[in-house]
Parts: C-alpha cells; sequence; structure tokens
C-alpha cells in the first residue's frame, strides 16, 4: 500500500509506503518531503546555555548577549534558558513568512515532530504562548506561537496579554532590548509554578524576557522558552 500526499513546504508529491503496523499502530506520517527536512538546521554542538546560540569557543558557556543581559539588574534572571530548534536560515525565513504573515496555518504541521520531542524532555507546569496584540490577532488571523503547541498536541495556558505596538522585526536591537513593558499579567495562577514560554523565533531575548519579567514579577519559581528558530 502506498499513500500519495503533497509536502507541506514545498507542495511536491510525496509517496510513502504504508505497512499494516503502520495503519493498526496509527504511524504518523510524515508531513515534509526530505529534500525540505534537510534544509532544517539542527542547533548543534556547544551553545550558549541561556539561549541556544551556537559558540565558537567552547570554553564560554554563554554568549555576549546573554553575558550583557545578565549584568543588567533590570533582566538579570529572568529568563533561566531558552531552547531552539533550528538555525534562522534562509528556507526557515521564509516557511516562518508565510505561516506567520500570509495564514498558511497548516505549516505549524511541519514543526510538530520536532516540538513533540522537546516538550516531552522540559519540565514545566504551564506551557505559555508569547500572545499578540488584539490589533496584530486581527491582522493575522491566530496567534502562531498557540498554532504551534496545538499542532503538537499541547494545550497552552494564556496567562499574559499585550499591548499593541510596532512590529518588532521594524526595531533596531537596541530599540528592542530597550523598548517599555508591552506586557500586563491576565491570570494569577504563577505562584511558585515552572513557566515555558512558547514562540516561534528568538532574536535578541527581548519579547521573551519582557514576558519573563511580567510573570517573575508575580511570584514564577522559573520561566524557561522554546522557539523554532534562532
Amino acid at each position: 500500500m502506498f499513500s500519495n500526499q503533497l509536502c507541506l513546504l514545498c507542495n511536491e508529491e510525496m509517496r510513502q509506503e504504508l505497512s499494516w503496523k503502520s495503519v493498526f499502530l496509527k504511524v504518523t506520517e510524515k508531513v515534509c518531503c526530505e529534500t525540505c527536512n534537510t534544509k532544517f538546521e539542527r542547533i548543534t554542538g556547544d551553545r550558549c546555555r541561556t539561549c541556544s546560540r551556537t559558540l565558537a569557543d567552547s570554553q564560554d558557556s554563554l554568549c555576549y548577549d546573554c553575558i550583557r543581559w545578565e549584568h543588567d539588574s533590570t533582566w538579570s534572571g529572568c529568563l533561566s534558558s531558552n531552547h531552539s530548534l533550528f538555525i534562522y536560515n534562509d528556507f526557515l525565513k521564509e516557511i516562518i513568512a508565510k505561516y506567520k504573515y500570509r495564514g498558511d496555518y497548516a505549516i505549524a504541521g511541519a514543526f510538530a515532530p520536532y516540538l513533540k520531542q522537546y516538550l516531552a524532555e522540559l519540565e514545566f507546569d504551564c506551557l505559555v504562548p508569547i500572545p499578540l496584540s488584539a490589533e496584530r490577532l486581527r491582522e493575522r488571523g491566530f496567534n502562531q506561537a498557540k498554532g504551534l503547541a496545538k499542532m503538537a498536541g499541547y494545550s497552552c495556558q494564556e496567562l499574559l496579554m499585550r499591548t499593541h505596538s510596532e512590529k518588532q522585526s521594524k526595531k533596531s536591537r537596541h530599540e528592542r532590548i530597550h523598548a517599555q513593558q508591552v506586557f500586563q499579567l491576565c491570570s494569577e495562577e504563577v505562584q511558585g509554578k515552572q513557566i515555558l514560554l512558547l514562540d516561534d523565533i528568538y532574536t535578541t531575548g527581548s519579547t521573551l524576557r519582557q514576558a519573563a519579567k511580567v510573570l517573575k514579577l508575580a511570584g514564577a519559581e522559573e520561566i524557561k522558552s522554546l522557539t523554532v528558530a534562532r
């Protein structure tokens, strides 16, 4: 028996052989072709223990950016660590743009197997998606972080709300780091909790740290994050 379906990312036809074992055990079929899968660059080797950036010098455990964050009393200790799946290369940049800005919701399914693996290995009490402002949500039609969690089979707790601001992609690194707080707590259920923030891209880390700051001040024990790209 064979199954014919289109790759979620390039729309090329994939022909997969199905065995009786795969049918009865409900083995998940591949959603992306091998060509597209090989374009995902996994982050491997020595990496920053806080943000997952690849380190050139294995003797260092923190990258220069995270050292600067931790030396700033405003942000020190807010975000314990970030785990990212892939390097934000040109291929992934285009895929995330299709998902995030062009409304191709199904693309989240391409990341689901990888997210499931990471989520199963991380300890947390609450999975919290980075929220969009009401204006941005109307513009895009869905929250990309919630979509990633749903496709991976996880439910989220929406503990934060976000005020409207200029798109992060339009800001310089300096503007992102020194931006005013854009998140507010919308639930009191954070005291003593281990929280895992979920988002699509780790750029400078300012968005995740702003969210972590609010949760930390509300009594959360520890905040980590997981992103698709770094």
